[in-house]
């Protein structure tokens, strides 16, 4: 007698048959762990630097200027001195509006000036760094070649980091049409069509030669910055008029040179409580200097220039003005 079973019972019978089998035979898969990109994607580094970077400051100083150190003030939202728009000269290191934020970043004390026959230096020297000790602005040195008040170089350092020179952030400017300064070089002229530094010339290791300009932070000091540049890119000048400038790259712009010729007092506004423009408007998160005298001796005479104290011989003369014999500041009028 045969006994007849269900195709189901069958089927169901297989079934069980393959699951046992398929549990026997093989183990759970081990989990492979993804690559670790971020513990292999180093930090970012400086890329190679071609060409031939300067040395190191030359032992004479030129010269030097201190700028004042707005930080005492920060709290009250406001600077004591170092302001005058219509004069082109800035202390400004508050953000715009509610002044409620200092960036000592941006707050220079001092700058410091040096040249050899090759390079052309500046020290710039800020208040502070960020909170992580870095100095994240933009930093640079505007050059009057012929003393005349009108800018015709920019050197420009972004974010610098390294205390190796480096042209990583570095750029050169130039005013090829020479309209900076408007009908009065340094004074404020309202609405100047001039379009300021508007030749990129050097940027970052491109240009005509990979190492017309360098930066570094200072090894000794993470709160100043050192700038270097060919002579031969400005055309070997022996002497130029070099003011320092530090601001954010929202307010720090080539093309708006000079500031006190693109915008009005009031709308740039001021640092200065007692003045009816405070406070900053249209131009904050900026400082710069008055120009320091490299390789001349100054006349008096020259737009920007920083004030000179003089210490004269009796009986002899200073070129340009009729002084007193004794030490004099500003002997020129």
């Amino acid at each position: 007698m045969k006994i007849k079973i269900p195709k189901r019972f069958i089927w169901a019978f297989i079934f069980l048959i393959l699951v046992s089998l398929a549990c026997q035979g093989t183990s759970a898969p081990t989990a492979t762990p993804a690559p670790d990109t971020q513990s292999e994607a180093s930090q970012p580094t400086n890329p190679p630097q071609l060409g031939v970077a300067p040395v190191s400051l030359p032992e004479k100083r030129e010269n030097q200027a201190g700028d004042p150190d707005s930080s005492a003030n920060a709290k009250r939202k406001l600077v004591s001195s170092g302001e005058k728009f219509v004069k082109g000269i800035y202390e400004r290191p508050f953000n715009a509006v509610t002044m409620d934020t200092y960036f000592p970043y941006l707050d220079i004390v001092d700058t410091q000036g040096f040249k050899d026959e090759e390079w052309g230096y500046a020290t710039i020297s800020l208040s502070g760094t960020d909170a992580n000790g870095k100095l994240p602005g933009t930093y640079g040195v505007e050059l009057d070649l012929n003393r005349d008040g009108r800018g015709e170089w920019l050197i420009l350092a972004a974010n610098p980091t390294s205390t190796d020179w480096s042209t990583q952030g570095v750029q050169a400017w130039n005013d090829a049409n020479g309209d900076i300064g408007g009908s009065a070089p340094t004074i404020a002229d309202e609405n100047s069509p001039g379009n300021g530094y508007e030749s990129l010339v050097f940027d970052q290791g491109k240009g005509n030669n990979v190492d017309d300009a360098w930066a570094h932070v200072s090894a000794e000091d993470p709160k100043t910055i050192i700038i270097a540049f060919r002579l031969s890119l400005l055309g070997n000048p022996d002497s130029f008029a070099m003011g320092s400038w530090a601001g954010s790259k929202s307010y720090l712009i080539p093309a708006l040179f000079d500031f006190n010729d693109h915008m009005t007092h009031m709308d740039a506004g001021s640092p200065l409580p007692d003045l009816y423009v405070y406070p900053l408007k249209k131009l904050a998160e900026i400082d710069n200097t008055c120009r320091l005298a490299i390789g001349f001796f100054p006349s008096g005479n020259e737009p920007g220039l920083c004030e000179t104290i003089i210490h004269q011989e009796p009986g002899v003369p200073v070129v340009g003005c009729t002084p007193p014999a004794a030490g004099i500041m500003n002997p020129c009028p």
